[in-house]
């Protein structure tokens, strides 16, 4: 058994956001102490792991939730339901790809538009763009 702290510290967490996780009805914890200390099992340290890694993922604690009840209690449609909730996030990583990758395209515009020399004392080609850019309402 783990106490919280342990528990924290094998997963990279702090105790507050295992704290938090509980609040948000993704870990319980069942098991007290005497003194009133919370324990925590092998489960609870793999159901954080796996709320840590969904969480790298990007996931949101809502999508997290529905991914651990599936995990908990699958049924007939777990499987499809949890594609379902990947897809979605990937949809999400692939348009703010677009938009990085706009972004930087933007900037490596703007980056090759610059002089890029000591004469542009009062006049620069960057800040020139960008106020051209804001009057047009690019974005």
């Amino acid at each position: 058994m783990y106490r919280i702290g342990e528990l924290a510290k094998l997963t990279g967490v702090t105790p507050d956001t295992i704290r938090y996780y509980e609040k948000q009805h993704l870990m319980n914890h069942n098991i007290r102490t005497e003194g009133g200390f919370r324990l925590y099992v092998e489960n609870d340290l793999q159901r954080l792991r796996f709320i840590r890694y969904a969480r790298n993922l990007g996931f949101t604690l809502d999508s997290i939730r529905h991914l651990l009840a599936i995990r908990i209690e699958p049924n007939d449609d777990g499987c499809h339901n949890s594609k379902n909730i990947v897809q979605a996030r990937l949809n999400e990583v692939e348009a703010r790809l677009e938009e990085l990758q706009a972004m930087q395209r933007s900037l490596r515009d703007l980056n090759d538009i610059c002089c890029d020399s000591d004469h542009c004392i009062t006049y620069c080609t960057i800040l020139e763009a960008l106020e051209q850019g804001a009057e047009g309402g690019k974005s």
